[in-house]
């Protein structure tokens, strides 16, 4: 039978979502888990990975598993084995062909900075930039992010893939009207190549300080050179929010 999950964490004790030998992982921790249940040597499949002190809201994964048990008491089975910063949400059945990743219609990651003071209770899930920076400039940067683009600008340094084409449906800025110095970056795509939202971000945080224009967005892109996007912005702040299929 094969299963699909719905699970959060929060990111920020763990090497990264994806399982390497030797280091404490999240993926690692689920399969864990699963092997305890059920006896048997179980991979799962995640819709894609997460780095290191990257958090997840709904990140999705599937798995088979030979076993005579409902969904809802292997859920409630490895949440009681799971350390408490994993939780798993949902486990339901899926068809055969079904699959975490290849199957995937968009994702949507946020990213969530501090403009005022320094608050310690936060650093571990909100970039703690602790300045002001123009989110007028900032929002209107986003635009130029929408749509189909050649993003190997904002890809990992020396990344070799053969596409870079990503579309990015939606990206927005949310403002809270009770903390005018917290702001959210939203971003819906099609798919995310690693470490892009990350340096779309770290581009934007250089737009909200002033060091480039918002239309600058333009000549990066048509670039297709890691160079000539700004730094990768902090692990802390981005969060994988939901997948769809």
């Amino acid at each position: 039978m094969r299963y699909l999950m719905t699970f959060s964490y929060d990111g920020s004790g763990y090497k990264g979502y994806q399982k390497q030998p030797r280091v404490k992982t999240i993926q690692g921790e689920i399969e864990k888990a699963l092997k305890t249940v059920s006896n048997q040597n179980i991979d799962i499949h995640a819709s894609g990975r997460t780095d290191a002190k990257v958090h997840a809201i709904s990140q999705k994964a599937h798995f088979d598993l030979d076993m005579d048990i409902t969904p809802v008491k292997l859920k409630e089975a490895l949440n009681s084995l799971l350390p408490s910063d994993i939780y798993i949400k949902q486990i339901e059945e899926v068809s055969d062909l079904f699959h975490a990743r290849f199957n995937v219609k968009a994702k949507e990651y946020i990213y969530k900075i501090n403009m005022g003071e320094y608050n310690p209770i936060e650093h571990k899930y909100v970039y703690q930039y602790n300045k002001k920076l123009d989110v007028v400039e900032m929002e209107r940067a986003l635009k130029y992010l929408e749509g189909t683009h050649n993003f190997k600008s904002f890809s990992k340094t020396l990344e070799d893939k053969e596409d870079y084409t990503r579309t990015i449906v939606q990206a927005n800025l949310i403002r809270d009207m009770k903390n005018v110095n917290s702001i959210v970056f939203s971003f819906l795509g099609t798919g995310f190549l690693r470490y892009m939202v990350r340096n779309m971000m770290g581009t934007l945080i250089e737009i909200g300080e002033g060091k480039r224009k918002s239309e600058d967005i333009i000549d990066i892109l048509k670039k297709e050179d890691r160079k000539y996007a700004g730094k990768t912005a902090s692990p802390e702040g981005l969060y994988l929010k939901d997948v769809f299929y």
